[in-house]
């Protein structure tokens, strides 16, 4: 039983690891479909919302297909279409066929990733100890390897098509060694679950907190260059340094995040994250100079690392919904803050300045941490219970 528990463990880091080398092996490809197809700004920001509305679409019907036909089936169905969708992103020869792409790609990608973390919240309720931040952890590992192995591929000399055929290889390698030991079901009831079901109790709270974390990573993704460059006199070169400082030092965090919240019980380690985050956003507006400013981020990246990890435990120990449910709810109300996050951040640093808008995100991560006792209430009350 503890072999086949840890075997389940390692097929579950596989996926996470899977799903971040597909999602992120778009990114080189970006200004090369820009060229090819001759897109504008406009037009390629447009085709760039199909990804997230793809996701947005799959996601609310991810938990009932993995209650129903197993967290294994979901995810090799999903990975298998990112698999082969994934030439289709240096082939599409026109924008529409670049749009359809990038709407089934987000589609696939939005789908395993639910079913994984519906399959993370089993794997880490049944081994009874934090598991979640370390799932993540390899996610994040899983990006750099497949922005930098596409970014290499494509210095080396390989065209985006071969370069993609490389990167199906690698995700079929890796999808394929995790197969073996998936969950094939998630619960007997599976069948009686409506197609579709509004999240409610718990879950929109959880869910409203993971929008927010995921808002303040959206805004970090696109804004932290421009931030660096206009208000702290960064050269446009170095401005990716922002975003590096904070995917690293969340990376970092989420690598001792098990052990962490395995010490100090997710309350308070949600509750000094969202603190220290909110920290971060406060430095960096405050600072003076380029380099508190990129310790800001370090510290938004270290507190934020293992919030969203232990809201994904949250609502899987809740009682409101089915697990696989509320994991599918909460997944799709934060994605959607990723996808609002550089509208939002937009529309308020053109109506006050980019540092009152890092300033408003940091205000909303004090309300995170506030909120960690009734967050981390429907973990600790399964734990009392187990």
């Amino acid at each position: 039983m503890h072999l086949t528990g840890t075997l389940q463990q390692r097929a579950t880091r596989l996926v996470f690891f899977a799903a971040g080398l597909g999602m992120a092996a778009w990114a080189p490809l970006v200004p090369y479909a820009k060229t090819r197809l001759g897109l504008d700004e406009a037009t390629l920001g447009f085709l760039l919302l199909c990804l997230g509305a793809g996701s947005l679409c799959a996601m609310p019907f991810t938990g009932v297909l993995a209650g129903r036909f197993g967290c294994r089936s979901v995810i090799l169905w999903a990975g298998a279409l990112l698999i082969a969708i994934l030439p289709g992103l240096a082939l599409a020869a026109t924008p529409l066929q670049l749009g359809l792409v990038l709407l089934a790609f987000g589609a696939a990608m939005g789908t395993m990733d639910v079913a994984m973390n519906i399959q993370a919240v089993i794997i880490e309720k049944a081994n009874g100890g934090a598991m979640m931040s370390g799932f993540h952890a390899l996610f994040s590992v899983g990006g750099f390897a497949g922005a930098g192995c596409m970014a290499l591929l494509l210095w080396l000399g390989l065209t985006p098509a071969w370069s993609c055929a490389v990167l199906m290889v690698l995700l079929g390698a890796v999808i394929g060694a995790s197969q073996g030991h998936l969950l094939r079901t998630v619960s007997s009831s599976g069948e009686k679950t409506p197609l579709f079901v509004m999240p409610h109790g718990a879950v929109i709270f959880i869910g409203l907190l993971c929008f927010i974390v995921f808002l303040a990573e959206g805004a970090i993704l696109d804004w932290s260059a421009l931030f660096l460059t206009t208000t702290r006199g960064v050269d446009a070169s170095q401005g990716g340094l922002g975003y590096a400082a904070f995917a690293i030092a969340m990376t970092v965090g989420r690598f001792t995040g098990d052990k962490v919240v395995g010490r100090f019980g997710g309350k308070r380690v949600l509750a000094v994250g969202g603190l220290c985050a909110a920290g971060g956003f406060f430095l960096a507006v405050a600072a003076p100079g380029a380099v508190l400013a990129l310790l800001g981020f370090v510290l938004v990246g270290l507190g934020a690392a293992n919030i969203v990890p232990i809201l994904f435990t949250a609502a899987g120990n809740q009682t409101a919904m089915p697990a696989s449910l509320a994991v599918a709810a909460i997944t799709t109300i934060g994605y959607a803050g990723i996808l609002a996050g550089p509208a939002v951040i937009g529309f308020v640093a053109h109506a006050t300045s980019l540092n009152i808008a890092f300033a408003i995100l940091g205000g909303s991560l004090l309300l995170v941490a506030a909120s960690a006792r009734l967050a981390a209430a429907p973990a600790s009350a399964a734990k009392a219970a187990a």
